[in-house]
């Protein structure tokens, strides 16, 4: 991908969960399930998959087998192809968040782009670490500006991309590292809105429809598939 080409939502969750100056994941932050409800997202987004509304557990169904240029969504779409049989959204979620080295395998593709920088940082002065701190903050800052947007005013014309960003960042407490809680706990009805599809200008309902059995999938699992990450 080139420097300036969009990021995909897992890309953009991980920046809202890193800590920009020490390259740290904030406490708190489900990133892992965060970004394979993400990659769920985006391969409904993209017409790779549907959720089988007819199955009692909403199994994914493959639709197309067509690559989307990205190793992480591709290794994802790939796993579902090659599936034995048909699995829950729910499981599919916990699949893809745990893929091998998530958080550095997508790190690693926001420093070739000149997002982040890798570097090695040290635990209390005796374990080593892969750290990435922000190297150009203009990608947090459109995602943000998005975000409080959405949030914070009455705005209708949300795309749908930002509706599901709204949505994976709430549930998995990635809008709490970002935005005072306060303020977020004001604008709860509206974060609510958001989430159930009611402010999406420009997606269709039944796309949204979609995603948000994704999303919601993300939510009943995190109890059970997800431990704080502290100093990772």
């Amino acid at each position: 991908m080139k420097k300036h080409d969009p990021l995909f939502l897992h890309e953009e969750l991980l920046l809202l969960a890193l800590r920009d100056d020490e390259g740290t994941i904030e406490s708190g932050a489900w990133y892992k399930t965060a970004m394979g409800g993400a990659a769920l997202a985006e391969l409904l987004m993209a017409e790779r998959i549907r959720i089988d509304e007819s199955t009692k557990n909403g199994l994914v169904t493959l639709v197309s087998r067509k690559k989307l240029g990205d190793p992480f969504l591709d290794e994802c779409l790939n796993k579902v192809r090659t599936a034995s049989r048909r699995a829950s959204a729910s499981t599919w979620v916990q699949r893809f968040a745990n893929a091998k080295d998530l958080r550095d395998r997508i790190a690693d593709g926001l420093c070739k782009r000149g997002v982040l920088r890798k570097d090695e940082g040290t635990v209390l002065w005796l374990f080593s670490r892969r750290i990435y701190p922000e190297l150009d903050p203009s990608f947090e800052k459109e995602i943000v500006a998005r975000l409080r947007r959405a949030i914070f005013t009455e705005a209708r014309d949300l795309e749908l991309r930002t509706v599901v960003l709204v949505s994976l960042a709430n549930q998995t407490g990635l809008l709490k590292t970002t935005f005072d809680k306060k303020k977020l706990k004001a604008r709860e009805k509206r974060i609510e809105r958001i989430a159930s599809g009611e402010v999406a200008g420009r997606a269709t309902k039944a796309a949204v429809q979609a995603v948000q059995a994704a999303v919601f999938m993300t939510t009943v699992i995190l109890p059970t598939v997800i431990t704080p990450t502290v100093t990772s």
